[in-house]
């Protein structure tokens, strides 16, 4: 998939697709990415497995992530150039609707 495609097929990205790139900074197995989802979100977000893989598996047919097996046969996720130019992309999105909001929020109290 080009690039410019994926792009627009992903952004806005949905919370779940966020937070499961974000957790690909490291390769990691499934269990892995849930577990760390609900530590950085400090438990706020709670993954289920058919959400999760099916996700994923969008994302590997999409040339967002790579699958490989490690040593132990597990299943790995690994993610691309190109996915990490979309969450890149989407942080800045994050970062510019923080900034607009911040900004803006002290005109709403009261």
């Amino acid at each position: 998939m080009d690039v410019n495609k994926m792009m627009k097929g992903y952004l806005p990205m949905t919370e779940t697709a966020y937070y499961i790139l974000l957790s690909l900074n490291k390769p990691r197995h499934g269990y892995g990415i849930v577990k760390h989802v609900e530590e950085i979100t400090h438990q706020r977000l709670r993954l289920g497995s058919g959400t999760v893989y099916g996700t994923l598996m969008k994302m590997q047919r999409d040339g967002v992530i790579t699958v490989y097996a490690d040593e132990q046969r597990k299943t790995t996720y690994e993610i691309t150039p190109a996915g990490k130019k979309l969450i890149r992309a989407e942080i800045g999105r994050l970062q510019e609707l923080y900034e607009n909001g911040a900004s803006i929020k002290g005109e709403f109290d009261g």
